[in-house]
């Protein structure tokens, strides 16, 4: 038997540990755990911004794989340490576990993202070189260390102006698996996300030009600053998005008995582009914990107070994962005392927190939504069509619809009708997330469903069969309509009876319905053969005086309108910019009840004998005016030019 007595029993000083275990501090030796050493050294320059004593951090990457972050907060410590009066308190800090000034008793900071108290020194013990410069009380000092030890003692460099910290480090490679190097675009991603999360701080980024390749799409010098912390970063990301909510909801709430504070900014996008990013104490949660759960809770308890309140008994139904299924939000909290999982911190785990967010938020939720009552109302309708889909998702067993329905809302956006079969069943597909916001509001949900676009479709005419293939809102269409594509076209498996083309009354809205017949003529013929497709008419117009109200749909029809009703009278025209401007009373009356709206149906000439030489005549044309050859589409408007005012 072997012995085993107490020589077997090694003990490990300073920072060996975290050189033996690594992947015990820092979640591992891979890329993740590489670019986490930044986080952490970063992480200590915002807590001095937090802390209110920095206003510009700087991170500079230069060759040799070597990475500087700069703060101009307090600086580092030089004094002796009252523990070990022959060290610096620099050198107690970057060479022992569990040292800072973020742990209860010191009141130097309020809130960190540092409390563990082992960044900097797990860092410096996995580094082949570490140099650290503080300016402080007129002086400027320099460390420098290597694998965690020092390599010299605490020099003063000279007299110097203002104060701050710089810390300059370089990986260890032999601890490292695959030869891993800083990647420029992720650390330049990390300090963006950093900036908004305090207000007014600046971080500037500087990196080699010589690491930046064109592919990468990074400056290699910028500068980061949001004023209005994550209200500005959410604007920035929703550029250019159609959101369901007029203003972004968005605030900083104290939290109670001066535990801390929460700041968030969400708004519901029309697009599939959702996120959730929360943070504590600046630190990234991409696995969300107690301060998500927090924040859902009372959205969800809110919205459902607001369904009773304006007496809509289907909010009940609706759940989280409803309520954030089109959510872009931001959450960032600071707080005291908080517990993560881990050296990481990729989630909280302070179950506290969870009540103190609810407390915080109530009253500021319920007063967003009673503000924005129509527009909350229409978020609402929104969220319990999600609900709705999902619940009945959950029952179907129509393989065919459940194919299609389980999608719903990620790419193409069905919102499908409730009907079981296919009897009188249409489907409307829409320009656009505005216009099939309206659309969803003006449909009958038993028979109508709503497919909205992201703008122009591919030209298929001119593209290729893999390029078609790869297409997302082409994709979207197909399996929405459940009938195949091409060679696998069944007609019997199509899941409405009528497919409607639904565009703006205008030249771009004629141009999306020109592409979406080219695409239905091309790879689902049979569909236009056998009747189902069709190309709804909405209003260009809108006349009103004298309490009448008239709708045109065209120049000649709005002049033989006033020439009628209005000769000699005051009215009022105006003009739809498109059909997300119409109010859904507007859109249900003149253009999706089947009462009172007027459809044209599309044709081709039937694939007969008789009438070969009128289908290939239609091949043509299609080919001519979508193909790839501009000589032809050139050709036919000099022929056809004269024709062009007659037309109009």
């Amino acid at each position: 038997m072997n012995s085993y007595s107490a020589k077997d029993i090694e003990v490990l000083e300073g920072l060996e540990p975290v050189r033996q275990r690594p992947g015990m501090y820092i979640g591992g030796t891979d890329e993740n755990a590489y670019h986490h050493l930044v986080s952490e050294i970063l992480d200590n320059a915002m807590d001095e911004a937090v802390a209110g004593f920095a206003k510009k951090i700087t991170i500079e990457l230069s060759e040799d794989n070597l990475i500087s972050i700069t703060d101009d907060g307090r600086g580092i410590p030089v004094d002796p340490h009252p523990k070990f009066p022959n060290k610096s308190a620099l050198e107690v800090i970057l060479t022992t576990l569990h040292s800072g000034g973020k742990f209860s008793g010191s009141k130097s900071y309020q809130t960190s993202g540092g409390l563990h108290g082992v960044g900097s020194s797990v860092v410096n013990a996995l580094s082949s070189f570490m140099e650290i410069i503080v300016i402080k009380d007129g002086k400027k000092y320099r460390q420098t260390f290597a694998y965690g030890k020092p390599t010299g003692g605490l020099e003063v460099l000279g007299d110097a102006k203002g104060h701050g910290t710089k810390v300059t480090f370089r990986p260890d490679s032999t601890i490292f698996t695959d030869k891993i190097l800083f990647k420029p675009k992720r650390i330049y991603r990390l300090a963006r996300s950093k900036a908004f999360l305090e207000k007014g701080v600046r971080i500037e980024w500087k990196c080699n030009p010589e690491l930046i390749t064109e592919d990468m799409g990074i400056p290699a010098t910028d500068e980061f600053y949001f004023p209005n912390g994550l209200s500005d970063f959410l604007s920035e990301s929703l550029k250019g998005k159609e959101c369901l909510m007029p203003s972004q909801f968005c605030g900083v709430s104290c939290l109670p008995n001066e535990q801390g504070k929460i700041e968030w900014a969400l708004n519901w996008c029309t697009s599939r582009e959702s996120f959730f990013s929360s943070y504590c104490n600046t630190v990234p949660t991409p696995e969300g914990g107690s301060h998500e759960s927090g924040f859902k809770s009372i959205a969800l308890k809110c919205l459902k107070s607001f369904g009773a309140m304006i007496g809509n008994k289907k909010a009940e139904i609706i759940t989280t994962d409803d309520l954030f299924s089109d959510a872009c939000c931001l959450l960032s909290l600071f707080y005291k005392t908080p517990q993560f999982q881990g050296q990481t911190k990729e989630k909280l785990s302070s179950p506290e927190v969870i009540k103190l967010i609810e407390n915080a938020l109530k009253d500021s939720i319920d007063l967003y939504l009673t503000q924005n009552t129509k527009a909350s109302t229409l978020l609402l309708d929104d969220i319990i069509e999600v609900a709705e889909s999902r619940l009945r998702s959950r029952k179907e067993k129509d393989i065919a619809r459940k194919s299609a329905t389980k999608r719903l809302r990620l790419p193409g956006k069905l919102t499908d009708c409730s009907s079981k079969t296919r009897e009188n069943t249409e489907i409307f597909i829409v320009e656009g997330d505005s216009a099939g916001g309206t659309a969803k509001q003006s449909r009958n949900r038993e028979l109508q469903a709503i497919l909205p676009l992201r703008g122009k479709i591919l030209n298929v005419a001119s593209s290729s069969k893999d390029k078609i293939d790869e297409n997302k809102e082409l994709s979207d269409i197909a399996e929405a309509l459940g009938c195949g594509l091409g060679k696998d076209f069944d007609i019997e498996k199509l899941r409405y009876t009528r497919v409607i083309i639904m565009t703006d009354a205008d030249v771009d809205g004629a141009h999306i319905a020109s592409l979406l017949m080219t695409f239905f003529y091309k790879q689902m013929p049979e569909l236009i053969s056998n009747g189902h497709l069709y190309i709804a008419l909405p209003p260009l117009y809108k006349i009103s005086g004298g309490g009448k109200s008239f709708y045109a749909k065209t120049d000649k029809e709005l002049n033989e309108i006033i020439e009628k009703e209005f000769k000699n009278r005051k009215y009022e025209t105006s003009r739809f910019k498109g059909l997300g401007e119409m109010n859904s009373d507007q859109l249900k009356d003149t253009t999706m009840n089947p009462k009172t709206r007027q459809l044209v149906r599309v044709v081709i000439p039937n694939r007969t004998e008789e009438d070969m030489e009128d289908a290939g005549r239609t091949k043509k044309l299609v080919e001519d005016l979508m193909g790839k050859t501009a000589e032809s589409r050139y050709k036919f408007i000099v022929e056809n030019a004269k024709f062009a005012e007659k037309i109009i």
